[in-house]
């Protein structure tokens, strides 16, 4: 096996020898890890960490990360702020920690898989999903764009799908063409369970326009939302948005290891209705991941 060697310009190493970007050493990295947006989050996360199991707490920007034990499993949770061009820098981060060698820049001979499970929070598109569902993503959709700037994209995505929503909705010309990834079936199964709803998710690359929100600018196709609840492909439906999952499951099906996205309903957008006070039903979500992972 001939490994790569990774030059500074491409894998930055601080003086301290940790990630560039996340400040984490690969020592105080987990096989298991929990991705939250809120970087207040991770310390409800740790809050159910073992008692005397917090082996590091490294913050730096929007890029928390604690690393503990619950119930004698090794978990990692790290923040990644909103959007996936920060998942873009944890994903390669985490897996340069686990599968380069930080010493030598060296490829690692033994791969090292992991297991990521994004807890987030969403606006549901379907009108039977009520606030407060806990729903998995069996597929991410990202209007991002960031996955075609990796080899082989079309190779990890459902193409008929694809030009199947973009012809449906009247995706914008323009825009990024959607790619559509699926989540790793046994972690879905795992951490689902027969009590979390499944659907197919947008990772929109913005909050207001890109969501189909209207405030003083007007958006480029008006029923956007309208057409998106009402697409079906094979059986399948979109039932949600949020933000980070697509550029998750694209990058760790690149890389070899297991991720999937899960987020409980904050907004209704059929309802137009949402729950500012949702904080109690995270918690709990959180609880059920930490069980499952």
């Amino acid at each position: 096996m001939n490994n790569r060697h990774f030059p500074a310009s491409q894998l930055i190493i601080n003086d301290d020898g940790s990630a560039f970007h996340l400040h984490l050493k690969p020592e105080f990295l987990a096989d298991k890890i929990i991705l939250v947006g809120d970087q207040d989050r991770v310390n409800m996360v740790a809050s159910f960490f073992d008692e005397g199991s917090i082996e590091c707490d490294v913050q730096s920007r929007e890029f928390h990360t604690i690393t503990g034990k619950y119930k004698g499993k090794r978990i990692s949770c790290i923040s990644t702020g909103i959007g996936t061009d920060n998942c873009d820098i944890v994903m390669n981060e985490i897996d340069a920690l686990a599968n380069i060698d930080f010493a030598t820049r060296m490829e690692r001979e033994q791969t090292r898989q992991l297991e990521i499970v994004r807890v987030g929070t969403c606006g549901g598109m379907q009108e039977d999903i009520p606030l407060g569902t806990f729903l998995v993503s069996v597929k991410s959709i990202g209007f991002d764009g960031v996955l075609a700037f990796y080899h082989d994209r079309d190779k990890i995505s459902d193409i008929g799908f694809e030009a199947a929503l973009v012809e449906a909705i009247h995706y914008p010309a323009k825009a990024a063409v959607p790619y559509v990834v699926e989540a790793d079936k046994e972690l879905v199964e795992r951490i689902a369970g027969s009590d979390m709803m499944r659907g197919c998710t947008i990772a929109a690359n913005g909050f207001y326009g890109p969501q189909g929100r209207v405030l003083r600018v007007p958006i480029a196709v008006e029923d956007i939302n309208e057409r998106i609840s009402a697409f079906r492909y094979q059986g399948q439906r979109i039932t949600n948005y949020e933000m980070e999952g697509s550029c998750i499951a694209g990058l760790a099906k690149h890389m070899g290891h297991k991720a999937m996205t899960v987020c409980c309903v904050i907004a209704q957008r059929k309802a137009e209705a949402a729950n500012t006070d949702y904080k109690p039903r995270i918690k709990q979500l959180v609880q059920t991941v930490l069980e499952r992972i």
